[in-house]
């Protein structure tokens, strides 16, 4: 007789149901076993064993090949797997097999997805199966090359928190004889056992996984707010995805100005192939991403709404909107190979919450280097402020005192030098001007030709710095040097000559732009050099910015190196990039 429900008790929880399961299970396997041999009867510590050492350990994978070895010891099989019903309950995700050495495994090749035959039958109709020949049932498709014979069979399906996790198969008792009762009553009590133990591996798992992720979002947020600039954050934020969510890259999109989406940063095996790439605007999927959605795609390669031939490498995509308060940065996409197994629904949580973090701290380290931008701008302005009604001021009347001094004097020598003296001063006071003007100029206002970025990269660490590094340029620079490679050596310039201001304290900087030099593999590319006089790098300083040249011309197909400065014996340091045009 069962009890009867005591009144205001409370609900027993899924740990507590699954407990109460193998405790009746159990009680029916010992009670199937009364009056038997004792050779029966000394099989119950070895299933309490089973359970035991099922138990232990929190590792999924390695739970669920721990419950495949036990499952054979207790049912006496050779053969022994689990297959993991996938998420959407069609398939298999994962089939965890024991008994079958690595080489015959290779030869098999592809594992069973659980499409047909009696596994994919037990996928829809779960429930226990007990066959003393597979080959009869009507449902079995028979099996591949190189699979070892399997006759006798014995299948339970596995619950974990009361839905259908998987099943647990056994082929081959030895002896030839057939799975018996005791067997299936026994496997099932592991099963729930199993149940169980799975249960605790994914919760420690997924704890696992939510840690991974939220250490990625502070690792962004941590370096993007260190002052790097906006290409070294995105390439943050790509490596980043990559990693945490197993792809085989991570990339970030941003709207190109002339429509459709151009990708900025790649982290992968080959990022100099997609680099530079736009998703034209005639895709649908870029209109999906420009309104900020979330897009998931089950094949890359053979998606429609993709225009691009890259999408052909891979498989599964999460496409995640770089999106803070209502504002679309851009777009966060991490693809995983052909043939890759799907995002998880969990994986799926995680990576839009990863990039909504993304998106907000790229949006504080976009206002903090807007602050900092405005900070140089207002030091500039007062400046030339200062340049213009002090610094000229003086040099006009001392050029005056100079010009009446000059008609007074009877010595046409000191007349000839105070002449010179006061074209010395007007020439003095035109440089000036010019630095004002470029001291004014907005980066609106800048021309797009690659030559006068250059000129404009110098005037402005020229401030800073407390004189004009000198320049030079070989070669059609502004004509033959294509434009993604241009920005790319900006922000090389950009980042030798702050690390020259900061750490170097030379007195001299030469640049040199060549557009005119042949790269190792034979390509026609430019040469970017930035020499100085200073102290040089110090043994064991940091290598971060040389590290970031190096990184940016390499994802272009090029390289970066420092050598030797310009100093006496030379002192200093030479930084050398270069990529092809």
């Amino acid at each position: 007789m069962s009890a009867a429900p005591v009144p205001g008790a409370t609900p027993p929880s899924d740990g507590e149901r699954d407990s109460s399961d193998a405790l009746e299970a159990a009680t029916q396997a010992t009670r199937g076993l009364q009056g038997l041999s004792a050779e029966l009867t000394a099989r119950v510590p070895q299933l309490l064993e089973a359970m035991r050492s099922v138990g232990t350990g929190l590792e999924l994978h390695s739970t669920l090949d721990r419950i495949c070895e036990t499952a054979a010891e207790l049912a006496d099989a050779r053969y022994a797997a689990i297959g993991v019903v996938s998420e959407d309950g069609e398939a298999l995700s994962d089939f965890v097999f024991h008994g079958v050495d690595a080489e015959t495994a290779e030869l098999i090749g592809r594992l069973p997805d659980g499409h047909r035959g009696l596994l994919g039958a037990l996928i829809h109709d779960p429930g226990p199966v007990r066959l003393a020949n597979l080959a009869d049932d009507p449902r079995s498709c028979g099996f591949p090359a190189h699979h070892p014979p399997m006759r006798t069979f014995l299948g339970v399906p596995i619950r974990v928190q009361g839905e259908i996790f998987g099943n647990l198969y056994l082929t081959e008792k030895h002896g030839g004889v057939e799975f018996n009762d005791y067997d299936l009553n026994m496997v099932r009590v592991l099963a729930t056992e199993a149940g169980i133990a799975i249960g605790n591996a994914r919760l420690y798992e997924a704890a696992r996984q939510r840690e991974r992720w939220i250490d990625g979002s502070v690792a962004v947020t941590t370096a993007l707010l260190s002052g790097s600039d906006a290409e070294e954050a995105l390439q943050v934020v790509a490596e980043q995805a990559r990693h945490l969510s197993d792809s085989a890259a991570g990339i970030v999109l941003l709207p190109a100005e002339e429509g459709g989406m151009e990708i900025v940063a790649v982290s992968s095996d080959d990022p100099s192939q997609a680099l530079g790439v736009i998703i034209p605007a005639e895709s649908e999927i870029v209109a999906e991403l420009l309104c900020g959605a979330t897009v998931f795609v089950d094949d890359a390669s053979t998606d429609p709404r993709i225009l691009t031939d890259l999408a052909r490498h891979y498989g599964p995509a999460m496409m995640l909107p770089l999106q803070s308060d209502g504002r679309v940065l851009g777009t966060l996409v991490t693809p995983r190979t052909r043939g890759a197994r799907p995002f998880t629904d969990a994986e799926r949580t995680l990576a839009t919450q990863f990039a909504s973090q993304a998106a907000l701290a790229l949006m504080m380290a976009e206002a903090q280097r807007d602050r900092e931008r405005l900070a140089v701008y207002e030091d500039r302005d007062r400046i030339a402020r200062d340049l213009h009604d002090l610094v000229i001021q003086r040099l006009f009347a001392t050029g005056m005192m100079l010009e009446s001094a000059q008609r007074r004097s009877v010595v046409p020598e000191v007349q000839v030098g105070i002449g010179m003296a006061v074209d010395e001063l007007d020439v003095t006071i035109q440089e000036i001007r010019t630095a004002i003007f470029a001291l004014q100029q907005g980066p609106a206002e800048a021309p797009s030709g690659l030559r006068t970025r250059v000129l404009r990269e110098i005037n402005m660490a020229a401030v800073p710095l407390g004189f004009k590094p000198t320049h030079h340029f070989a070669g059609a620079v502004d004509t033959l040097v294509g434009e993604l490679t241009g920005k790319n050596l900006i922000a090389a310039l950009r980042e030798a000559l702050s690390n020259a201001f900061r750490h170097a304290e030379a007195a001299r900087i030469d640049v040199v732009v060549d557009a005119n030099v042949t790269l190792p593999d034979g390509q026609r590319g430019v040469r970017l050099t930035v020499s100085d006089d200073g102290v040089g790098i110090a043994e064991g300083g940091r290598r971060s910015g040389l590290k970031n040249l190096k990184r940016r011309a390499e994802s272009l197909g090029g390289d970066s190196w420092y050598g030797p400065g310009i100093g006496e014996d030379g002192g200093g340091t030479t930084v050398v990039w270069q990529a092809p045009h």
